[in-house]
């Protein structure tokens, strides 16, 4: 396992996607930048800080938890995209790009979150506590 967030799959998935949803708002109307741009900005951030900030935590545990916020910000962020396409904010093929690239980004954090899980479970079948470093 890598020792840095910035050599995960799931991470550089996630800055890519994040880079684009910030190029995707940016022709939001101006109105909604401190409204749904915001948050569809705040989603994609999340997702990248959470799985940086889950490698850097102690243990698996913790670094499980925040596997799962990045998760559950992406299904955030699929919401919203949604939500922008039914406003008008974006049309068709913007909205299966975006929703294209959340799911590109899924794939390698499901597998990340597998990973902590199975190691997880194998520490406290042996009773040992290793950190996830």
């Amino acid at each position: 396992m890598t020792k840095t967030f910035e050599g995960l799959d799931a991470f550089t998935y996630a800055i890519d996607l994040m880079v684009h949803v910030y190029e995707v708002t940016e022709n939001f109307p101006k109105r909604e930048w401190y409204g749904l741009a915001s948050q569809m900005r705040r989603a994609s951030v999340s997702v990248v800080s959470n799985i940086a900030e889950g490698q850097g935590r102690l243990t698996d545990g913790e670094w499980r938890q925040h596997l799962s916020h990045a998760r559950g910000s992406l299904f955030e962020l699929e919401a919203q995209v949604i939500a922008a396409h039914r406003l008008g904010f974006i049309d068709e093929a913007m909205r299966t790009v975006v929703r294209e690239n959340a799911r590109r980004a899924a794939k390698p954090l499901a597998g990340l979150i597998a990973f902590v899980k199975a190691r997880e479970s194998r520490q406290k079948a042996t009773g040992h506590r290793k950190p996830a470093t």
